[in-house]
């Protein structure tokens, strides 16, 4: 088995390639500047929405962190970190936001939007849900993992998010965190171990 905090070959590529695209923009070529957005927009709405749980928030997050990417980026010390850099952006106004709209509305009993389909984040792969009952009950199980996400610790559910969802290594993910990998290891698996007992029915069935 790999060593998922070792980045891969591929990896390794597409962060040259980030690196060219920051030096391209920084030089003015604002077309290499939406190569960065193109390359990275699906996976910051994803990240957003897994942590505020609608997605017209989420993809109001993501594109106000993109302009503030833009307005910093010669402020980047590693353009080769971009992808971890603007991940790092994305969660914590995600994070502020969801806090800010806690404050603003504490007699909320639910939040966001429940059973949101993944083709809101990312392009349908064309399949259809042959029985309607089986989209019902899709639906509701989503809406299930999404209050267990909701309910853990900010830490915990950013790692989750991040390593087990959106398939960063621990390496990135501590980037992304400003932590030690192992702190990163740990939030995993706590998130994990509660999520499991928080939705052993839904594992028994």
């Amino acid at each position: 088995m790999a060593d998922s905090a070792k980045p891969a070959a591929g990896d390794d590529a597409a962060r040259l390639q980030d690196a060219e695209d920051v030096a391209a923009t920084l030089a003015g070529d604002l077309s290499a500047f939406d190569r960065l957005i193109e390359r990275y927009q699906r996976r910051a709405v994803a990240v957003s929405y897994r942590l505020l749980g609608n997605i017209q928030d989420a993809q109001d997050v993501a594109q106000n962190a993109f302009v503030k990417a833009f307005k910093a980026l010669e402020n980047l010390n590693d353009p080769l970190r971009f992808g971890s850099w603007l991940m790092r952006i994305v969660s914590n106004l995600s994070l502020n936001y969801r806090r800010d709209r806690k404050r603003h509305a504490p007699l909320a009993t639910s939040e966001g939007d429940v059973g949101v389909p993944e083709a809101e984040i990312a392009a349908s792969d064309g399949r259809a849900v042959e029985r309607p009952s089986l989209a019902l009950e899709t639906r509701e199980n989503e809406a299930q993992i999404g209050r267990a996400l909701d309910g853990l610790p900010e830490k915990q559910r950013l790692a989750l998010v991040l390593f087990a969802i959106e398939g960063m290594s621990q390496k990135e993910v501590a980037d992304v965190m400003e932590c030690s990998v192992e702190m990163v290891k740990w939030n995993v698996f706590q998130a994990r171990k509660t999520l499991k007992e928080t939705l052993a029915h839904l594992l028994e069935e």
